[in-house]
């Protein structure tokens, strides 16, 4: 995602401040929670080392390699428990279009990436994972909306899923990860 600095820098401090935030929430909890935590936190971490602008400091032709590696093992990870669905499925999708995103970036890439060579994303590819990204976030910004509560009564229909930290750092994630799919 080596765009124009300013919106790169922009993602760094988008994703970073995720991550670390990921990484609060995962010495917080346990089980389940914190595993969870700790592989968007990763996943934050990753994105915004990946997102700082190439003018300031040009990645060496074999980081691409680490990233897709490091992603690749968080895929694996995925895996088993995306067997589930929901939010699990959502990991592995999002781990395995980093994979995808550093594999274009060592062919070259196109758009904000032209000029390093030659290659880039397939645009089929990247269509279908921008889709994917678009809908999660509007199906997950619904959730952000305030629900009203019947007087003396739980609200009625209060959509399901995690607590605010967790659904702040998944939204930005899916915020960046639209963005960095765009230079793709």
């Amino acid at each position: 995602m080596h765009g124009p600095a300013l919106s790169g820098w922009l993602m760094v401090v988008l994703c970073g401040v995720t991550g670390a935030s990921c990484l609060v929430r995962a010495r917080r909890c346990a089980g389940a929670d914190r595993k969870e935590a700790g592989d968007e936190a990763v996943m934050g971490l990753g994105m915004a080392v990946m997102a700082v602008p190439a003018a300031v400091v040009a990645p060496p032709g074999w980081s691409w390699a680490v990233y897709a590696a490091v992603f690749g093992a968080a895929s694996a990870r995925a895996l088993w428990p995306a067997r589930r669905g929901g939010h699990h499925l959502h990991h592995l999708v999002g781990s395995l279009a980093m994979v995808y995103m550093a594999v274009a970036m060592a062919g070259g890439g196109t758009g904000a990436h032209a000029g390093h060579g030659p290659g880039g994303g397939v645009p089929l590819l990247t269509g279908a994972l921008l889709a994917y990204y678009a809908v999660y976030l509007l199906r997950a910004g619904t959730g952000l909306v305030p629900v009203a509560v019947p007087a003396g009564g739980a609200p009625g229909g209060a959509p399901d899923g995690p607590p605010g930290a967790a659904r702040a750092c998944r939204l930005s994630m899916a915020t960046a990860m639209l963005a960095m799919l765009v230079t793709v």
